[in-house]
């Protein structure tokens, strides 16, 4: 793997893989000994790591995965066992979960071994999720007199449908990967061996198209996933019109026309320029 790796402060076991491939940033979450569970210092690094990613212009697409054989198991619940309601409330996790689900650059979840609770629901944040063959997701808080507090009741929902969303935040059952992608949960299942090697050439795949219309794209599909279907048409039309202004998508054209590779040099900060600011839904 290419790349320099930046460690977050001991507690939060963070790493950071910058430029793994070009345009690409990998997140490793890196408590292996906890099978990654997210306690609050990984979720307050997550947080900040994708705020500063989703304003670094050199970064067009995000890659999260897990250090060890599991991605991620969820809450660390020796942190939160002798907490009560009040001070659940004061930890304001939803702020660190929004700062994910607002990153306006395609993320990717590369999923191996366990998507548990937590670890589930941060995968669900994603907009591609690659799983290994072996891995397994989660819901099973029930089973300890809990519920999903990360997204899962709603966001699985949209994934999946009410039924199976129901089933498995009901028993708290774990499915496979083959199961989750026939279910429409993932997008797609790897070989264990090649896991990461599929997710980083899809990420750079992604990251050498125009930043500018991956931001729209996404924009278009999250924001239209949310509004009646003639506002999501409305928003496509729009960021459609919207790309014609940029010296990106003439090139594009022009090299389609001439059969020349076109240069992606257009960045977040031209979406700024042409009045359009990023609108994701939490």
């Amino acid at each position: 793997m290419q790349g320099s790796v930046t460690t977050q402060p001991e507690e939060t076991k963070l790493l950071l893989v910058d430029s793994p491939r070009p345009g690409v940033a990998l997140l490793q979450l890196n408590r292996p000994q906890a099978r990654n569970a997210l306690n609050m210092a990984l979720s307050k690094a997550l947080a900040s790591t994708f705020e500063r990613l989703d304003q670094d212009d050199t970064v067009r697409c995000i890659v999260v995965c897990g250090n060890g054989p599991h991605f991620a198991s969820g809450a660390d619940l020796t942190e939160i066992q002798a907490l009560g309601s009040a001070e659940i409330w004061r930890q304001q996790v939803t702020r660190y979960w929004k700062a994910i689900a607002d990153c306006s650059k395609p993320v990717i979840a590369a999923v191996c071994g366990s998507a548990l609770g937590g670890g589930c629901e941060l995968a669900l944040h994603a907009d591609i999720i690659i799983a290994a063959r072996s891995a397994s997701f989660g819901q099973p808080e029930v089973g300890l007199g809990r519920m999903p507090g990360g997204g899962a009741t709603q966001r699985l929902v949209k994934a999946i449908g009410k039924y199976q969303a129901m089933k498995l935040v009901l028993t708290g059952w774990p499915v496979t990967a083959e199961e989750a992608l026939s279910l429409g949960m993932i997008s797609e299942v790897a070989p264990d061996d090649s896991l990461m090697q599929r997710a980083l050439e899809m990420a750079a795949h992604i990251a050498s198209r125009s930043p500018m219309a991956a931001q729209l794209i996404k924009e278009a599909v999250l924001a239209g996933s949310e509004a009646p279907l003639s506002t999501g048409l409305l928003l496509e039309r729009r960021s459609f019109e919207l790309l014609f202004d940029t010296p990106e998508l003439k090139a594009g054209i022009q090299s389609f026309l001439t059969r020349r590779k076109p240069e992606v040099t257009a960045s977040r900060q031209t979406v700024s320029n042409v009045g359009l600011a990023a609108t994701t839904p939490s």
